[in-house]
């Protein structure tokens, strides 16, 4: 194909402004002007024909150099392969639009084998904006990547090109996000110490008002109180890139991918304790809980259900307690599907937040649908409430709002998640109980089945784990009660010839019984001896 070099300059006559071109008496000088290369591209799939132009070369020499460039990228592919051939030609024709540099021919070369894109100019800020516009889960889950994408990916690593991403830049990122932890935490403590301080300040006198003024605009200069990004936040931020970069590769834009080989702290999750009786102590004393997963004992959960049982939505709080339903679950649970005289319902939906906003969603995974068997006793408890809600229908008339849910607002409207939280809260304050939060219901539900003897795939089954190993990792806090037990039958199974303190004492105590048993026996024969050698008077 043509290709060509010139020189040129813009020079304009000074009368009519138009470019001299050719024409510049200038031109026979080698150091005015610069050279300008022309190569002509393989036509377009219309036939229309288009070509490289690129002007600013300083000498005649590194302009024929760039047109051997574009020449030995034209080169790369063969006659019959009319793909290729395009693929470079929408290269070349995009690099001189845009005016970017000429690619390496052998980056070209892998990058044209691989069948990646040929101009690796796209930043990982603009492939997380494709990525996320192309995501297609429901709203929540949306809005957690792109709280991951524009609070630290993109300030941190959203200007570098996408191929050339490395781990080290990973590192730098959560490096910096420690560091700020720490600027956050002192920040926090400098701002805590200056309201606590103004609290100590009298509000009476000249002297005390001012000194309060000053102390108010201080704090209000000082940064707000904020929330640091801790392991479980950083290993989210971290599965968020790692989805995306996966995305990437799968689309053949790259072909490694850094999120996977980056190392952060691993999250450790708090394990689930019992209140027992000595941690309820310690907190009626400290006020602190001992984990942030607590599960209340068999009696604690009887006294609470005990305490809300004229709760509007005792139902519901009997539900979690006994079935371990998620509050999601709770929340969106329809009648249509669930049956109180097969003595089953269907967990098929859910209600999330999005913020502070609740919308209907499917469970979260494939094992959140299930079908879950109810006792008795739980099948009385709902079908009370299915009487008391017809009632309030009946009292609202034509103001219900007909949703189908089993629990409801009064005048059947959704339930809103975060709203069940505060008043689950609100009631475990009341019943002066040691506190659990509400997902804490779910533990304990876990708990008691496993107590129970209840087989561990059932359990898994019943709370909707994929798993069964999510099931004892995670809800399985063993009882008080039920360790010991555990603890003395495995004791059992091993025969010792040693003798406990308990069982020592004992046999001593025996053994001196029959001794002095012996020695009073034997001063019996004695005096009945000695009577027998009395002479006769």
């Amino acid at each position: 194909m043509k290709g060509s070099t010139h020189r040129r300059c813009y020079c304009r006559d000074p009368k009519t402004g138009r470019p001299l071109g050719k024409n510049c008496p200038q031109l026979t000088s080698r150091k005015h002007g610069s050279y300008s290369i022309r190569q002509e591209l393989p036509p377009r799939e219309d036939g229309t024909r288009r070509s490289f132009n690129r002007a600013g070369y300083d000498t005649l020499k590194a302009a024929q150099a760039g047109l051997d460039h574009v020449r030995a990228l034209l080169g790369l592919t063969d006659a019959d392969d009319p793909e290729g051939i395009h693929l470079i030609a929408e290269m070349l024709s995009d690099v001189s639009r845009d005016k970017l540099p000429l690619p390496d021919v052998e980056e070209t070369r892998r990058r044209l084998n691989a069948g990646q894109d040929l101009v690796g100019s796209l930043t990982v800020a603009e492939w997380l904006d494709r990525w996320l516009a192309g995501k297609r889960i429901r709203k929540s889950g949306i809005s957690r990547y792109e709280t991951d994408v524009r609070v630290h990916l993109k300030p941190h690593t959203g200007t570098r090109r996408l191929d050339r991403l490395r781990v080290s830049h990973l590192s730098e990122m959560f490096t910096a996000i420690t560091d700020a932890n720490a600027d956050i935490l002192e920040q926090n403590a400098q701002r805590r110490s200056a309201v606590e301080e103004l609290a100590t300040v009298p509000w009476k006198g000249a002297e005390n008002r001012a000194r309060r003024k000053a102390m108010k605009m201080a704090i209000d200069a000082m940064p707000g109180f904020r929330r640091i990004t801790g392991p479980s936040t950083r290993q989210h931020i971290k599965a968020t890139l790692r989805a995306a970069l996966n995305d990437a590769i799968g689309q053949q834009i790259i072909t490694f991918n850094p999120a996977a080989h980056v190392e952060i702290d691993p999250v450790r999750k708090p394990k689930a304790l019992v209140w027992t009786d000595e941690r309820v102590a310690r907190w009626q004393q400290t006020g602190e809980k001992p984990s942030p997963v607590m599960v209340w004992t068999p009696e604690q959960t009887g006294a609470f259900l005990d305490f809300v049982a004229a709760d509007r939505l005792y139902a519901m709080w009997h539900l979690i307690a006994f079935r371990g339903l998620r509050r999601g679950e709770a929340c969106g649970q329809p009648w249509s599907e669930t049956n109180l005289d097969r003595h089953t319902l269907t967990v098929s939906g859910q209600l999330v937040q999005d913020g502070w906003d609740v919308e209907a969603s499917e469970p979260k995974t494939d094992s959140g649908f299930r079908v879950v068997a109810l006792d008795d006793d739980t099948t009385g408890v709902l079908e009370r409430h299915r009487k008391h809600q017809k009632a309030d229908r009946a009292e609202w008339g034509t103001a219900w709002v007909e949703t189908g849910l089993l629990f409801t607002q009064e005048d059947g409207s959704w339930l809103h998640p975060g709203k069940v939280t505060d008043l689950f809260e609100r009631l475990v304050a009341a019943s002066g109980l040691p506190p659990i939060r509400l997902h804490d219901l779910r533990h304990g539900a876990a708990t008691l089945m496993l107590a129970a003897g209840i087989d561990i795939k059932i359990v898994s089954d019943t709370l909707g784990h994929s798993d069964t190993r999510i099931t004892r990792d995670i809800y399985q806090s063993v009882l008080p009660h039920v360790g010991k037990n555990a603890a003395e039958a495995t004791a059992k199974l091993v025969p010792l010839q040693r003798k406990t303190d308990a069982e020592e004492a004992t046999r001593k105590a025996e053994k001196a019984r029959k001794k002095a048993q012996r020695r009073t026996k034997r001063k019996a024969e004695g005096t009945k001896k000695a009577g027998q050698k009395r002479p006769k008077k």
